[in-house]
């Protein structure tokens, strides 16, 4: 079964004026549509290694298939970990855990904003859920995959990429994460940290 591209959860330009109308279409139509592309190919072409027992490229797609796919998957929580009627501070069992592993929540947003900013190249911050660790984690995710964690459970996510925020940001990533902020979906966050802790 083929994987399909997931409509955005609100209009493009829901997001103004934080998130320019441009980039969300650009970003969610081209981007993510080329990882979900990527994925369905390097399943087909898996499932014809399998049919013919030939794995000369098992390398190249099993790669393919890591990099589409957790593209694929940030990217769809990335829609999701934003709202227009996002921002403010989280509240409950999650701003609990917050303040435990890293203080209270300006310590946590600094932390976050530093690590998104300092992403070498392409990649992502993540804040994620280690329950072998039973706690709160800040991830820097260099392109879809490499430095991450295993076991980590995503819960809030930030592209860094520059096709992220090129249009409206140009090269400041730092005003991007700045106003990001005020559209972050605390509700999606802490369903998210409630279904990881089962």
């Amino acid at each position: 079964m083929a994987y399909k591209l997931p409509p955005l959860p609100y209009a493009y330009d829901a997001l103004e004026p934080y998130y320019d109308e441009q980039t969300v279409r650009i970003h969610h139509d081209k981007h993510h549509a080329g990882y979900v592309a990527g994925l369905n190919k390097a399943e087909e072409e898996l499932a014809a290694a399998r049919a013919s027992g030939d794995y000369a490229l098992i390398k190249h797609w099993e790669r393919e298939l890591v990099f589409h796919g957790s593209g694929h998957i940030l990217h769809t929580m990335f829609w999701e970990n934003m709202t227009p009627e996002g921002g403010g501070e989280p509240s409950g069992a999650l701003a609990m855990r917050i303040a435990k592993d890293f203080g209270d929540l300006d310590a946590f947003r600094a932390q976050f904003s530093a690590a998104a900013n300092a992403v070498e190249g392409s990649g992502w911050c993540v804040l994620g859920w280690v329950s072998t660790l039973a706690k709160l984690v800040i991830l820097q995710i260099e392109k879809h995959q490499d430095l991450s964690l295993c076991g980590v459970v995503p819960l809030l996510v930030i592209d860094v990429w520059e096709h992220a925020y090129y249009l409206k940001y140009q090269n400041r990533r730092g005003e991007w994460l700045s106003n990001w902020w005020n559209i972050v979906n605390w509700a999606d966050v802490a369903s998210r940290f409630a279904e990881a802790r089962k």
